[in-house]
């Protein structure tokens, strides 16, 4: 069954739906490290991803942001010239009423009837001006920090600014 598009997702609706608990068959979350590079040394020069708006982003979107910003950043600054971190995670769970499809899905599909929805992903509900991503360098590599963020605000599903924090 093909992965549905993330603008079904975007929005938040209802409460939060976090207790793992009480649920079986969650997927794991797609992200893997949540801080890079040199996690040490202190950087005097550090940008924000903020959000501009509130809404819900798939881990798999949390990934592919921290994957293209890190590249980027680890190839123009070197791998202990930089800190990266990720200040979300992923806690809401995300249903799926699966719908059959196809020559005798009629026979095979319950329609509605008791459409709660199978676990399909997890997402991260982020606020109107919460930071997402926090690069922090040294002053010459400030202009490929901010273009590692701006490759990586590509990835996710809501406008963000960059800001710069002294």
């Amino acid at each position: 069954m093909a992965r549905k598009p993330n603008r079904m997702y975007r929005q938040i609706k209802g409460p939060a739906y976090t207790r793992r608990e009480y649920m079986g068959g969650v997927p794991a979350s797609r992200i893997t490290q949540f801080m890079m590079g040199n996690r040490t040394e202190e950087f005097p020069v550090k940008f924000h991803l903020i959000f501009k708006e509130p809404c819900q982003v798939r881990h798999t979107a949390l990934e592919a942001a921290r994957i293209s910003a890190n590249r980027y950043i680890s190839k123009m600054a070197g791998a202990l010239n930089y800190r990266l971190m990720v200040r979300v995670y992923p806690h809401h769970i995300l249903r799926e009423n699966k719908q059959a499809t196809g020559a005798g899905a009629d026979r095979v599909s319950q329609g509605m009837r008791n459409s709660f929805g199978k676990n399909v992903g997890t997402a991260a509900r982020v606020k109107q001006g919460q930071e997402v991503m926090t690069i922090m360098v040294n002053e010459r590599m400030a202009e490929d920090a901010k273009i590692a963020l701006r490759k990586a605000s590509q990835k996710l599903p809501s406008p963000v600014n960059i800001v710069r924090v002294q």
